[in-house]
This record gives structure tokens, sequence and C-alpha cells, in this order.
């Protein structure tokens, strides 16, 4: 049974894989196939006709036995008497034989019927696998169109499902590129605002000390007129004195002249 199941496992690979080619490989592998069965009819036959006539030699032998069995032996002793019936332990040991022998021809005749039961289940599974594959391949090849349509279909939705994956994927690119240059922009934004506040900071120092120098330039330009003004008071007060000195020495005036206790500012 065991070997059976093994040839018909094959079998049926073999057919399985043989449904893939073409027909006319088909029409070849059936041909060998039938080629080779007819072969193992004509060895199957040999071979019963083998054991048919082992059977008939091992039934005419069995007779022949059992008839020199039946008939009786006449055997001699030492004293030259015939002994005419034989003893118990050699009818025990005849007997033994003959079950033996039956024996052994009922596992003769048990080895026969497997071996037919296995060759006629063997043959059957071999009918079976050959129809079963003719039926695939008729199956196939009227449904080869369709077979072939449902593979552009599911390629084309294969393509599909990639392309709108693929847009997905520059789509989140795009926003993360996106998302990535607006927080550039920001951190630009804040450099620049801290920029400008170190910038205004800076400039409004800047107006401060502008500021205060030019206060202190207008304060020293101030007390420079100041100066200025004091040495020109102090310039014509040293005129007027001398031209007064000068009216007294020449005796211009009448008057008596008045004597001028100033200080004169150094240069």
């Amino acid at each position: 049974m065991g070997r059976s199941r093994s040839r018909s496992s094959s079998r049926s690979k073999h057919t399985k894989s043989g449904s893939k080619h073409s027909k006319k490989r088909g029409s070849r592998s059936r041909s060998r196939s039938k080629d080779h069965e007819r072969s193992k009819k004509r060895s199957r036959s040999r071979e019963a006709k083998r054991n048919r006539r082992r059977e008939s030699r091992s039934r005419s032998r069995s007779n022949r036995e059992r008839a020199r069995g039946t008939s009786p032996v006449d055997r001699v002793d030492m004293f030259g008497r015939t002994l005419s019936k034989r003893t118990a332990a050699e009818e025990k040991q005849r007997k033994e034989e003959e079950e033996k022998k039956a024996e052994m021809e009922r596992q003769r005749k048990i080895r026969q019927q497997e071996i037919e039961e296995r060759l006629i289940e063997e043959e059957t599974a071999r009918r079976v696998e050959e129809l079963v594959a003719r039926r695939v391949e008729e199956e196939l090849e009227k449904r080869r169109d369709e077979i072939e349509r449902e593979v552009l279909r599911r390629v084309e939705e294969a393509k599909r499902i990639m392309e709108a994956q693929l847009l997905q994927e520059l789509e989140r690119q795009r926003q993360a590129e996106l998302s990535a240059q607006k927080a550039r922009e920001e951190e630009e934004k804040s450099k620049r605002e801290e920029l400008e506040k170190i910038l205004e900071e800076n400039n409004r120092k800047i107006a401060e000390a502008q500021a205060k120098l030019a206060e202190d330039q207008l304060r020293i330009v101030e007390e420079q007129r100041k100066i200025h003004e004091e040495r020109m008071k102090l310039e014509q007060e040293r005129q007027r004195q001398q031209k007064e000195e000068q009216k007294i020495i020449l005796g211009k005036g009448k008057s008596r002249p008045r004597l001028s206790f100033t200080l004169k500012a150094t240069d």
C-alpha cells in the first residue's frame, strides 16, 4: 500500500507539472505514458501466467504427495519383515509437513491476492490521475483567457496601489520640507527681530551719546561765548580808560581826573 501511494503521489506531481506545458508536450507525454502502461500490462499478464503455472505445479505436486500418503508403503525391517503400517511419529511428521505446505500455500495465495489488489489499485489510481489531468487541462484551456484577464487586472491594481503609495510618500516629503522651511523662516525671523532689537538699542545709546555730546558742545560754546563777551567788555573798558588817561595827559579835560581802579583780565 505504501508503494502504491508513493507511486500515485509521484504520478500526480508529474501530471500537475505536465499540465503547465503546451499541448504538444502533453500529447507526447500521454503517448509515452500509454506505451509505458501497455508494457506494464504485458509484464503483469506474464507474471499472472507464471503465477498460475506455479500454482498448477504446486497443486499437482500436493496431489501426488497425497496419493503417495494414502497408498500403503511396504517397508522391510532389519530381519527382512515387511512393515505395512507407519508409526505414530511418522504420521505426526507427515501431518506437520502437510500443514506447513498448506500454510505456505495459504500465504502464497494471500500474497497473490495482495499483489492483484495492489495492481488493481495502481491501475485505478493511474486512470483517475489521467482523467483528472485531462479534465484539468481542458478546464485550464477553457479558462486561459479568463486567467489572463484576471492577471492583467491584478497587475493594474498593483500598479495603482504603488502609484498611490508613491504619491503619498511624495506628499509626506513635501509637507516635511515645508515644515522644515517654515521652521527655518521662524528661526531667521526671531534672529532678525533680535538683531533689530540690538541695533535699536545701540542706535538709542548712540543717539543719547550724541545728544549728550551736543549738549556738552553747546555748553562749551556758551561758555566760550561768555568768555569772549567778558573779554570784549574788558577790552572796551581798557580802551575807555586809556582814552581817559590820554585826555588827562593832554589836558583836554577841565575836570579833575578821576582815578579808577580796575582789574585786568588775563588772556
